[in-house]
């Protein structure tokens, strides 16, 4: 993760304006600054994925208006803008949103129903900046899915251990409950979902 673009600060009208296509990397803009985001791989690649796909599974049997597009920008501020892991969008709030059909940018919180960081070397972006910008901005849920237990100490205890965290948002700020190996995760958005911590790092990763 390294800053590209000399020119800072720059806002995220001339982020999007500048953002190559078909990059081998991918971008976020963060206080002005563009930093580079190498594009998921691995076991990193694969989380994500079936992560996306259980999702997507529960949306279609609880027949929820969601949706969970391949690309998608969210605009914190000004000045801000990441591309979560995954993102779980609301079908029935999209028509609201005035560049989401020219560039799949959200700008406004009411059209995210959940934000999905798998968590990497770079820990600290999605436990402390991240969790801190979604907060701020109003996303409802925030998972962190930390299977390789490289968080903080003060957020995933000691001794650290694969580690995923259920961000809720109660006025205004998070709520944060992590779970661990056999606990069932426990989220307001998908309450019918049956998936335990170890059946997503350990199962799908070993």
């Amino acid at each position: 993760m390294i800053a590209v673009i000399d020119k800072a600060p720059m806002s995220f009208d001339e982020f999007m304006d500048w953002y190559p296509e078909n990059s081998a990397h991918g971008y976020e803009l963060r206080r002005g600054v563009v930093i580079e985001m190498p594009k998921p791989k691995g076991k990193h690649s694969r989380l994500a994925g079936d992560l996306a796909f259980d999702l997507g599974t529960a949306i279609r049997q609880a027949n929820q208006p969601y949706f969970i597009p391949k690309e998608c920008i969210v605009k914190i501020a000004n000045d801000t803008g990441y591309e979560p892991d995954i993102v779980v969008l609301d079908e029935t709030k999209i028509v609201d949103e005035p560049r989401w059909e020219r560039e799949s940018v959200i700008t406004l919180s009411q059209s995210i129903k959940l934000a999905v960081e798998v968590v990497s070397t770079n820990w600290r972006d999605d436990y402390l900046v991240k969790l801190a910008d979604y907060e701020a901005f109003g996303i409802q849920e925030y998972w962190l899915a930390d299977y390789l237990g490289i968080g903080g100490r003060r957020y995933i205890g000691s001794p650290k251990q694969p580690t995923f965290t259920v961000c809720t948002l109660v006025d205004g700020e998070y709520e944060m409950q992590q779970f661990r190996g056999s606990d069932r995760i426990i989220s307001p958005t998908f309450s019918e979902l049956e998936l335990t911590v170890d059946q997503i790092f350990i199962s799908r990763l070993t």
